[in-house]
């Protein structure tokens, strides 16, 4: 023991004898001071080091840059990469330390859009937080840096440790941000910031660093179901149009059925008439009142207007397609002549190729000829006159001295009777000649049989007549295959006489407008309508008698012929024409009539075609 002590106490004092001598040597360099300060300015420093190591907060700031990155990140494009000089060498020393990786200077990609006005992306200068999640650029600043630049920013940090956890908390902050800004940056930039070109391509790039497939496919759904929704919204307003539309039809419809066509007025309408005057060659010279001289035209631009409905106006086209592959015969008068034209000038102004559109035998003038027949090649139809003004024969027989006596057969219907009764549409009138001398005295004249009347009304020869007409309809014309018409009588307006006896018309340029200047109804038309309830087969009564007496203004009057001589003049003057009608003109609206009472028949076809299918 006593040895151990001894043996101690020598080495120690050797130690204490060769340090004495070492401070002897700095002792002679006269730096022991100096050195004294160093060392212990050094262990103060390590020590610092090793108590102190987040110095992020600490109030220097050349401190904290040493140690610290720059709270502004450095940017680069994506093949560059650079950071704080310092991080490798900390991570070293303190490779457990909880801020490590809050700490790593952030590397941020920035894909740049090609727009060249693109301003710089506003980047968050907050310091990184001490948790795991590495959230150092603000959620709503990278929306609004998306919404005004189209800059996709995404971040790569170098800790593998928590690069899975970053990424995703990533993702899921983007999601967010952008589903808040969805309409925004997928439809439409803010004002005054200029629209990249490749947008999209951004936007692509931008899921592919995030991994955000979800985030595309969600992007792509809201607009697919915006574009879903303003689709639906179309077709929904087109569908409610449609219904409207439909609505509108069928509510017209339903007035037309319920309303009388012909009591009402005639109203100015400057969109008449339904075809260029002067545009139809097909007018008769008697009834082409602009070409042969008369100025004036308010006749024209008159429409007639029932007082229950609204009478559609004469479609052409839509005409044409009611009368594909058709027979349209008008068989009577001159009258029946007038609305025939008319209604060959209307279909003819709504024809595809006009040129299509003639006269069967090449015909020009429709006067003189039993019949004429119109052909509508593109559409497959015809609309043909058949001239039959009694709708009865006018007969010969042989007189007492030997000569021909002229009668009228009214037993036998018109001769042309068997060339029109398969036709799909028939429409007949009579009346001017009855109004004759020679069928107004009735005497001699009218035959049934062999036995020629001495005397005979001319309303009880009517009658006869028309009854022979109505039983040939009933026994000839089959209803399943033709509709028939029947036209009523056509208002004369000869003043200070009759046709023949200085009669005229040519100062009238306005229709009656007061009812009681309206001349009174017709007994012939009496006759007519009671000899009509009385047949087995429906037929359609176009009364025009009544619209037709307002309109003294409508006639050709003196305006008969073109490039009258002086005497012809003088005759036109004593012989006005005051029961035809100009075209265009009053027979337009006459087939206007006819066209609407075809809609209805239409209609009602539809009505019962639909009742059983459901029955």
């Amino acid at each position: 023991m006593a040895e151990a002590t001894k043996h101690l106490s020598m080495n120690g004092g050797a130690l204490i004898t060769d340090l004495k001598g070492l401070f002897t040597v700095f002792r002679t360099r006269r730096s022991i001071a100096f050195a004294y300060g160093f060392m212990l300015a050094f262990v103060a420093f390590t020590v610092f080091l090793a108590f102190n190591p987040s110095s992020s907060n600490s109030s220097s700031p050349w401190f904290t840059s040493i140690f610290t990155t720059t709270t502004t990140p450095t940017l680069t494009d994506s093949s560059g990469s650079s950071g704080s000089h310092f991080s490798s060498v900390f991570s070293y020393f303190f490779p457990n330390s909880s801020s490590s990786s809050s700490s790593l200077p952030p590397q941020i990609n920035i894909t740049r859009s090609n727009n060249s006005f693109s301003q710089p992306p506003q980047i968050n200068s907050q310091p990184p937080s001490k948790n795991n999640h590495t959230q150092n650029i603000d959620n709503s600043d990278k929306a609004k840096v998306l919404h005004s630049n189209t800059t996709t920013i995404s971040r790569q940090e170098s800790s593998s440790v928590n690069k899975t956890a970053t990424q995703s908390t990533q993702s899921h902050d983007k999601a967010q941000a952008l589903k808040a800004n969805q309409t925004s940056t997928t439809s439409k930039p803010p004002p005054n910031t200029p629209v990249p070109t490749n947008q999209s391509t951004n936007s692509s790039s931008l899921v592919k660093e995030n991994g955000g497939k979800a985030l595309k496919n969600g992007a792509e759904k809201g607009l697919k179901s915006n574009y879903t929704s303003s689709l639906s919204k179309k077709q929904s307003n087109e569908t409610n149009s449609g219904v409207l539309v439909k609505q509108s039809l069928e509510n017209t419809m339903e007035a037309l059925m319920n309303c009388d066509l012909f009591d009402g007025e005639w109203i100015h309408d400057d969109s008449y008439p339904l075809y260029k005057p002067g545009s139809c060659s097909f007018i008769d010279e008697q009834f082409n009142c602009i070409r042969n001289g008369r100025s004036d035209t308010d006749y024209q631009k008159m429409k007639w207007k029932p007082k229950g409905c609204n009478l559609p106006r004469l479609d052409g086209v839509h005409m044409l397609k009611l009368l594909r592959g058709k027979r349209l015969v008008f068989v009577g008068d001159s009258l029946n002549r007038n609305m025939w034209e008319s209604l060959v000038c209307i279909l003819k102004n709504s024809a595809k190729d006009p040129s299509n559109v003639f006269e069967a035998h090449g015909r020009h003038h429709f006067r003189g000829e039993a019949s004429y027949s119109f052909i509508f090649k593109d559409n497959n139809f015809s609309v043909e006159f058949f001239v039959s003004p009694f709708l009865v024969q006018e007969w010969e027989m042989p007189d007492k001295d030997g000569s021909k006596k002229e009668t009228l057969r009214l037993d036998l219907v018109g001769r042309s009777s068997d060339q029109y009764k398969g036709a799909d549409i028939i429409i007949f009138n009579t009346g001017h000649w009855w109004t004759h001398d020679k069928t107004a005295k009735g005497k001699d004249y009218y035959q049934e049989g062999s036995h020629v009347y001495g005397e005979l009304n001319v309303l009880e020869a009517f009658r006869k007549a028309l009854t022979t007409w109505a039983r040939w309809v009933d026994a000839s014309v089959n209803p399943k295959k033709s509709m028939v018409f029947f036209r009523g009588y056509s208002a004369s307006h000869f003043s200070g006489g009759q046709w023949n006896s200085g009669g005229a018309c040519d100062s009238e340029t306005k229709p009656i407008k007061n009812e009681t200047y309206l001349s009174a109804y017709p007994p012939k038309m009496k006759v007519l309508e009671s000899v009509l309830k009385g047949m087995k087969n429906h037929v359609t009564y176009l009364n025009i008698t009544r619209l037709t007496d307002y309109r003294k203004d409508g006639h050709p009057s003196v305006y008969r012929k073109h490039n009258l001589s002086k005497a012809e003049r003088k005759l036109t003057l004593k012989y006005q024409d005051c029961s035809h009608w100009c075209l265009p003109g009053v027979p337009d609206a006459w087939n206007e009539l006819f066209y609407a009472e075809l809609l209805i028949k239409e209609n009602k076809m539809l009505q019962h075609q639909n009742q059983k299918r459901f029955r």
